[in-house]
C-alpha cells in the first residue's frame, strides 16, 4: 500500500526546518541523531503510517535540508526543544508521541520535562548522556576532532576523524558506509560541524532523578556495546530505571534495534497502544 508524503517547512525563530508528513491517526514525531538526517530514525519503514498514525518527521537545524542557525553556537538543546515546540505548533499538534535516537532522544527529553502535557508518550532509542559523567576531557577533544575534520576534509575529513581502526572488524565497513551516507546528505556541513562542537557541551536536563517526573509512557531503546560503544547500554539501562513508565528493549544478538526501522516500528507501535491505554 502506497503511502503519500508531504513535506513541509516551519520557521522557529528564524530558522526554516525542513520535514514531511503522511499518515492519519494519533502523531509521532521523529528525531534523527547528532550528523543524521530524518531518514535515520526508522530507516525508511512505513510500518507506522500503514498501522494508523501520523507521521511527522524534521531535519534538526543544520542537519539535511533544514537551514543552519544564525548563531554558530545554537544548537543547544534549549535550542532544539524550542525548535520542536515549534513544529507541533505550526503542525497544529497539541499531543504527540515523541521518538528520538540519541541527540533526538535528548531533545525529546527536554522538550518532555519543560511541557510535559504535550508528549502522550516517549521513546528514547539509544541515548548516550550521562548527567553522573564528568564533562569535558578526551570526550569534547574528540568532538571537536569530528568537527575540524568536516570542515577542513569534508567526508573524507570526519571519517578520517572517526578512527574506523578502534571499530570492531565485524562492523567497521557497516559503520563507514552508514557515516558516508549519512555525511552526504547534509546541504550545510559546516553548520553540522558547528552542531559537533555545540550539542556536546549542552545538556539536556540536570540530574537523573529529573527524570521521575516523567509520568507517561516511555520506551527506552538500547544498543550493545560491541556494537555501538557510542551509545553506552548502561545508559540506556539507567534511563529505563528512573522514568517510573518506561520499558527497556535491547537486541539479543546481532544487529541492534536501533538498526532495524521495522523492528523499531513495531516497539514504537506498542508504545503507542500504551498510550491510547493510558488516556
Amino acid at each position: 500500500m502506497a503511502v503519500d508524503v508531504d513535506p513541509f517547512t516551519v520557521d522557529s525563530s528564524g530558522v526554516m526546518l525542513s520535514g514531511e508528513h503522511s499518515g492519519e491517526g494519533p502523531a509521532i514525531v521523529l528525531l534523527h541523531g547528532l550528523t543524521a538526517t530524518r531518514r535515520y530514525v526508522v530507516m525508511g519503514s512505513r510500518l507506522l503510517q500503514r498501522s494508523g498514525l501520523r507521521v511527522v518527521s524534521y531535519d534538526a537545524r543544520g542537519h539535511g535540508s533544514s537551514a543552519a542557525a544564525g548563531d554558530r553556537g545554537a544548537y543547544r538543546y534549549e535550542d532544539l526543544a524550542s525548535d520542536l515546540g515549534a513544529l507541533l505548533d505550526a503542525m497544529g499538534l497539541q499531543r504527540a508521541i515523541l521518538a528520538g535516537a540519541s541527540m533526538g532522544a535528548h531533545t525529546a527529553l527536554a522538550f518532555a520535562l519543560s511541557n510535559p502535557e504535550r508528549v502522550s508518550a516517549l521513546a528514547l532509542i539509544t541515548p548516550a548522556y550521562d548527567p553522573r559523567a564528568p564533562r569535558g576531557g578526551e570526550d569534547l577533544d574528540r568532538w571537536d576532532s569530528l568537527a575540524n575534520g568536516l570542515r577542513e576534509g569534508g567526508v573524507e575529513g570526519f571519517v578520517a576523524a572517526y578512527g574506523l581502526e578502534a571499530v570492531p572488524p565485524a562492523w567497521r565497513a557497516t559503520i563507514e558506509t552508514v557515516l558516508r551516507q549519512r555525511l552526504a546528505a547534509h546541504e550545510h556541513p559546516l553548520a553540522v560541524a558547528d552542531a559537533l562542537e555545540a550539542v556536546p557541551r549542552s545538556e539536556p536536563f540536570e540530574k537523573l532523578a529529573d527524570l521521575a517526573a516523567l509520568r507517561m509512557p516511555a520506551l527506552v531503546v538500547g544498543s550493545r556495546d560491541e556494537a555501538d560503544p557510542g551509545h553506552p547500554l548502561a545508559v540506556a539501562e539507567l534511563y529505563a530505571g528512573a522514568i517510573p513508565d518506561a520499558r527497556l528493549a535491547v537486541e539479543r544478538e546481532g544487529s541492534p534495534l536501533a538498526w532495524q526501522g521495522g523492528q523499531l516500528s513495531r516497539l514504537l507501535l506498542e508504545l503507542s497502544e500504551r498510550a491510547t491505554a493510558a488516556t
